[in-house]
């Protein structure tokens, strides 16, 4: 019985993705492996989204290769966004890579390892547009956290981003395969589902004509899950309807992860995003009225075309004036084929990454007030496990998403298990993480 060992790189829309082809191969008979060192194939589900995404990627893919050569792998198949981006350059260029599949592909997997195992070059690019494809997955989360995933693709054609010529345009997922799929994930003790898609907002409007995203979390609140985190919410989506969902369910986390990019208008306008800076601060400023306690998430380019000092200065000062607790900040990197790659008016990249590592620096002051602002409160945690390192528990609150932002440590006198929810009182802060201790 041969066996398959998986590698899942970027995000957690690509680590369904693997789930799935895991489980395709599993019942096809195939044994799956828990590392790639034995292995008879190893998949590496990459990401080819910007620079640092490809160059990980690529060490992996390496890294693999010299396994090869050591007589410990025998096939190495690359999956996912790079292999879509760059079908012909990875097998010209990587010799030891013995098949590719795009990201239309991903349910021929079991095909492919075939093909490659009896001497073969598989190379599988289905059509990106094409209706998703349910299939079973083998979830590979901790048993208290997964993921749902609502829709693929992108329609929102942003000009810097790659994307939706890798994942194809946006399509929402039938209705009732998302809710059967919830169902499943509670019925297995999930108590923290985490809804994804490049853009969840959107959801419904190409199927239905409608944006069900609202009624939606409504559906899934009544299922046996204790927290409800929502995964990416585009700013130029937001309705009553959906800021009321959010606010009057209690299982839904009081965590908004709303990527801006930007907030000069010009720029805004040249990346084609929808919205000015002006209607981002009233809607981050209807949000924080409308949900007591919210907690903001974005993300920020620096160094996009039109970016000079004066605008670099004015996205400093809005996030000192906005105030959003999170924050990914990346320096941008032109991606082939994208409509900002062929602009002018740009910073290099060393003035790309300098910026970045300013901002940064307003970024952590913001989130030191806002750990200051934690002192003394008791926070619901979701324990992770023991953490040797403290000699303690750690785990994160609604404030914290998984492999995103920073952790919370705490004691207890009595122990406690992974995937328990304890209440804990936050005393210190340690390296911009909160640390607390367990209340009785």
């Amino acid at each position: 019985m041969s066996s398959v060992a998986f590698l899942s790189l970027g995000c957690a829309k690509n680590l369904v993705n693997t789930e799935q082809m895991m489980a395709l191969c599993r019942d096809a008979g195939l044994t799956l492996a828990s590392a790639p060192e034995g292995a008879d194939v190893v998949v590496v589900n990459t990401c080819g989204f910007i620079d640092s995404a490809k160059e990980e990627a690529i060490d992996n893919i390496l890294a693999m290769g010299e396994l090869k050569k050591r007589g410990q792998l025998k096939k190495i198949l690359v999956a996912g966004c790079l292999s879509q981006r760059y079908r012909d350059e990875i097998l010209s260029s990587m010799p030891e890579v013995d098949g590719v599949l795009g990201t239309g592909s991903y349910g021929e997997i079991v095909s492919a390892v075939g093909e490659a195992l009896s001497g073969g070059t598989p190379r599988r690019f289905g059509n990106i547009h094409a209706p998703i494809e349910e299939l079973d997955r083998v979830v590979t989360t901790p048993p208290y956290t997964a993921y749902l995933r609502i829709a693929e693709g992108c329609d929102n054609r942003c000009a810097f981003c790659v994307i939706p010529s890798l994942r194809g345009k946006y399509r929402s997922r039938a209705w009732e395969n998302v809710l059967a799929e919830a169902k499943m994930l509670a019925a297995m003790g999930v108590k923290e589902l985490i809804v994804i898609a490049q853009d969840i907002t959107r959801y419904g409007a190409d199927n239905y004509g409608k944006r069900r995203l609202p009624e939606l979390i409504h559906e899934l609140c009544k299922l046996d899950f204790h927290w409800i985190r929502l995964h990416y919410l585009y700013p130029d989506e937001f309705d009553d309807e959906l800021i009321d969902a959010i606010a009057s369910e209690p299982k839904v986390l009081k965590y908004l992860d709303i990527p801006i990019q930007h907030c000069n208008d010009k720029i805004l306008r040249a990346m084609n995003r929808r919205g000015d800076k002006e209607y981002l601060t009233k809607l981050f400023a209807t949000l924080r009225e409308r949900i007591p306690n919210l907690v903001l998430r974005t993300s920020v380019i620096t160094g996009l075309p039109y970016e000079g000092e004066a605008e670099f200065d004015e996205l400093c000062d809005f996030l000192r004036e906005v105030r959003i607790e999170r924050a990914g900040v990346f320096p941008y990197s032109p991606e082939e084929g994208t409509p900002a790659a062929r602009m002018g008016h740009r910073a290099d990249a060393e003035e790309a990454r300098r910026r970045a590592e300013l901002l940064v620096d307003v970024q952590s002051r913001v989130m030191d007030e806002y750990n200051e602002t934690m002192l003394g409160k008791t926070v619901e945690v979701l324990c992770e496990g023991f953490d040797p390192a403290s000699m303690g528990y750690v785990g994160r609150s609604y404030a914290e998403s998984v492999d995103i932002d920073g952790k919370i440590y705490f004691s207890s006198e009595r122990e406690v298990a992974a995937g328990e929810f304890v209440p804990v009182r936050v005393t210190g802060v340690m390296d911009g993480e909160l640390t607390g201790e367990a209340e009785p």
